[in-house]
Formats: structure tokens, C-alpha cells, sequence
């Protein structure tokens, strides 16, 4: 008879989820699917409220990447008021949203998955954690979170508070950047940065060991999809949308994230509360796509930074056209960290960045407006639909976790596939499905969302898995 295993909950990611896996009479792996168990509303519950509330509400989605949804939100509102920014305001939005990208991956990284890559995957369950990782390698695990605490310290002096900040509205910014908060920042960059060229150096030296992680965690042909500069180069907050598929041919290229409807489809499976975003021309689910730090340094040419750019051209050699494992999600989050750092450098150095010119000012010119940016782990959509009077009649996130759902839930199947096969199952196995999903970072509390009431269908089946009943809404 087939045979269920659960996993619940996944650990070390942030949010609440499950994995199934079904076995069929032979004890071999039918498929595996990821269930995200929590439910937010943020789309539902923002209507009604004024547009120019979005940026302080939004970044409440999560205390992990609020800086994302500030960003996101406050240019969907520069969209209703049909303003550029002024010059200022944008490079420090870029330098905010560098600080989160380093802060973040950091976490992703020296906390939540080196357990695994340096202790190993069968290590002791008390010991396969930080607190692991700090008695086995304590300088390394300090120098993991004072790297995360330098991407904090950028977002705290730039929105004086490193959680949930306000700071970016619409129009601009509310606060400069002072001379003493540059110096600051400046002097963290060294430490910062011989962090992260310890970590990719790290990371590169386990590539042989983990030869068979890169092969079957999460390795197959999709399409990749994020923003890119007009010279094709690396973009974390401006640029274009470009999608290229898993040869790393561009199939569609510089579309305003205005016209983002067109081109990405919404869909939702009756296992999880996540939506499954895909690429509409391609249809739902031969559409799959990712995105996050591995499909970014697929789509774009270059970073624009020496260390990062050499680092690049390792990164892409591992690849056919495109790097197509989701191991290597580690690798690409490394790297990016590594070209922020460098471009805050760049930034910081700007002869106006200390500008008290922050701020455009205008009235509503616009019905709709759509924000788009790079979070840590994709682009992230922030979709506003306003009234005359400047109230959210709808609101759409697209959010960069749902639109991994398609790989993640691929990911995980092929990983149990190959290493697992009943009736005995031993736990260090199920581990590396668990870490199947940490290589996408998922971020759980961002992405489950819903309009109006939740489609819910329940279905009674028999242990030979005959449907007995079925009842639903929608």
C-alpha cells in the first residue's frame, strides 16, 4: 500500500511549512510537495487604506526583508504621482537595499545552511544548528553574523531602525545620510568583505565533496527570470525584466515591470496557501521560472564590480549555458554579497550623496502604479490600484518565494528520488530534502497572500487512495 512520509516542520527557513512524500508499493519516491501552513492577508486587509500609507504598512510583511517591501512600495507610489526621484534619494534607496541583500544572504548562509554544508548533513539533529556551527568553528560563526550586522547597520542609519523602517515614501526619502553615518559605514566594508571572500573561498573547497548535492538538489532546465540594467548587467533595484531559459538563451527581454501581467501568470495548487506564479506565454506549469541570487547571475552579464566580476566568471563556468543546479543558490548568494559590498563602496563615494535634495513632490497623476525591485531571494512586484482620492482599491503582490514554488516543489521531489527509498528512512536523508528547500531561502511570511475568501477543497480518500468524497468552496 503507499506509504506517506511527513516532514513537519521544515526547519531553519523562515515561516511555517511541511513536506509530503508519497511512496508508492515498491517503497520508491511518487512525488513530494511543499505546503506552506500560514496565511497572511496583507493584499486584502491594505485595501481601503490611503496610497501614501503603503510604504509605512508593507514593510510589516516581514522582519526578515522589510526593506524589500518598503522599496517596492514606495516606487509603486512614485508610479501614482508619475515622478522621478530625485538623484539623491535613489542612490541611497540602492545603498538600503544592498545593506538587505548583505544582511540577508548573510543569515541564509552562515546560519541557516552552513550547519549542513560544514558539519555535514548526518551531524547529531542538537548539534546540526548555529549553536553547532559555534562550537565547531566559533571565529567563522562571529564572523557570519558580524557580517549580517554590517548589512543592518547600513539600513539602520539610512531608516533609523533596522526593522521595519519608514524612510523611503513616496517621492523620495525622508532622511539624508549624514557625513559621520557614511564614515561609519565605510569603515565596515574591509571586515565585511574578507567575511565574504572567506566564505566563497569556503564554499568553492566543498564543490568536490558535494559533487552529488550539485547534481540532484534541485538541478534541471527552467526559465530564469529577474532585472537586469540596459546593458544587460546585474540591477537590484532599476532596470528591466529579462527571462532566459535553461541553455541561458534570452527569450524575452527589457520589459517595463508595468507589463509585468502579460508576461507572469498566478495560479495556486490546493496543497499550500503559495501562489504559483509562471511564464505565461509557456502556459501553467511548463512555465516554471526562478528567481533569486542564482537566476540573477544567470541573466545578467556582468556585476559591474572587480571582485564580483571575476567571481562571475567561476560561477558561470559551472554551468552549460546556464547554471542550472539549486545547490548553487549558495554560490550566487556569496557573490552577490560580495558585488554589494563593492557597490556600496561605489555609491558612498558619490559627490551628492549627502544631498538634502530627497524629494519630489506631486499629487496623485496616476491610477495604478507598479513597483518592482530585487529582494534578497527575487524580484519582488508591488501592484497599487487608487481611486481619485488616492485609496487602494487593489493591491497584487508578487512575491519572489511564490514564484520559486513551481522549482521548489521539482527540487525537492528529485532529492527524494534519488535518496530515498523505503520502508526505513533514515532522518540525515530527509535532512537533505529539508535542505533542498533552504537552498531557495524561502520567505514564508512575504508570500501567502489571498483576495477575498480562501478557495478550500477537502478530499476524503480510502488507503488505496480512492476518492470516497469531496467538498469545497471557492
Amino acid at each position: 500500500m503507499p506509504k506517506w512520509i511527513k516532514i513537519d516542520p521544515v526547519t531553519r527557513i523562515e515561516g511555517h511549512a511541511k513536506i509530503t512524500i508519497r511512496l508508492d508499493d515498491n517503497g520508491n519516491v511518487a512525488d513530494a510537495h511543499f505546503h506552506v501552513t500560514e496565511f497572511r492577508g496583507f493584499e486584502k486587509f491594505c485595501e481601503g487604506r490611503p496610497f501614501s500609507e503603503m510604504p509605512g504598512i508593507t514593510p510589516r510583511v516581514c522582519g526578515i526583508c522589510p526593506v524589500s517591501h518598503l522599496l517596492a512600495s514606495a516606487k509603486a507610489c512614485d508610479a501614482i504621482l508619475a515622478v522621478n526621484i530625485p538623484p539623491t534619494a535613489a542612490k541611497l534607496r540602492r545603498i538600503m537595499n544592498l545593506g538587505q541583500i548583505v544582511q540577508s544572504h548573510a543569515l541564509s548562509f552562515f546560519h541557516l545552511s552552513a550547519p549542513d554544508l560544514l558539519l555535514g548533513w548526518d551531524a547529531p539533529i542538537d548539534k546540526r544548528n548555529v549553536f553547532g556551527l559555534m562550537a565547531a568553528d566559533a571565529d567563522l560563526a562571529r564572523a557570519g553574523i558580524r557580517l549580517r550586522q554590517f548589512g543592518q547597520t547600513v539600513i539602520e542609519v539610512l531608516g533609523g531602525r533596522r526593522i521595519h523602517p519608514a524612510w523611503a515614501v513616496p517621492g523620495g526619502v525622508r532622511e539624508p545620510l549624514t557625513a559621520a553615518n557614511r564614515d561609519l559605514i565605510r569603515a565596515g566594508l574591509p571586515e565585511a568583505k574578507a567575511t565574504t571572500l572567506k566564505g566563497i573561498e569556503i564554499f568553492r573547497s566543498l564543490l568536490a565533496k558535494y559533487e552529488t548535492e550539485t547534481q540532484v538538489f534541485g538541478n534541471f532546465p527552467s526559465l530564469f527570470m529577474g532585472l537586469v540594467a540596459p546593458d544587460g548587467s546585474w540591477e537590484h533595484y532599476g532596470g528591466k525584466l529579462r527571462f532566459v531559459d535553461g541553455s541561458g538563451n534570452v527569450i524575452a527581454d527589457q520589459i517595463d515591470p508595468e507589463r509585468y501581467a502579460e508576461y507572469i501568470g498566478e495560479s495556486v495548487e490546493p496543497s499550500s496557501y503559495l501562489k504559483s506564479p509562471y511564464y505565461r506565454p509557456m502556459g501553467y506549469p511548463a512555465g516554471m521560472y526562478r528567481v533569486g541570487p542564482l537566476a540573477r547571475l544567470n541573466i545578467c552579464r556582468r556585476i559591474g564590480t572587480p571582485l564580483a566580476d571575476d567571481e562571475l566568471v567561476k560561477f558561470k563556468a559551472l554551468g552549460w549555458g546556464a547554471v542550472t543546479s539549486s545547490f548553487l543558490y549558495h554560490y550566487a548568494r556569496l557573490i552577490e554579497i560580495l558585488g554589494s559590498l563593492e557597490h556600496i563602496e561605489k555609491l558612498l563615494a558619490e559627490p551628492d550623496i549627502l544631498s538634502e535634495r530627497l524629494r519630489a513632490d506631486a499629487g496623485i497623476n496616476k491610477l495604478q502604479g507598479v513597483g518592482a525591485s530585487e529582494a534578497p531571494r527575487g524580484t519582488l512586484f508591488h501592484d497599487y490600484e487608487v481611486d481619485d482620492n488616492g485609496l487602494v482599491k487593489r493591491v497584487n503582490m508578487i512575491i519572489a518565494t511564490g514564484q520559486n514554488n513551481l522549482a521548489m516543489n521539482r527540487t525537492i521531489t528529485q532529492i527524494a528520488r534519488h535518496y530515498i527509498q523505503g520502508p526505513d528512512i533514515p532522518e540525515p536523508l530527509l535532512n537533505r530534502v529539508e535542505a533542498g528547500i533552504r537552498a531557495y531561502d524561502p520567505c514564508l511570511s512575504c508570500s501567502t497572500h489571498a483576495d477575498g475568501r480562501l478557495a478550500l477543497q477537502v478530499t476524503l480518500r480510502a488507503a488505496n487512495g480512492e476518492i470516497l468524497d469531496e467538498v469545497g468552496r471557492l
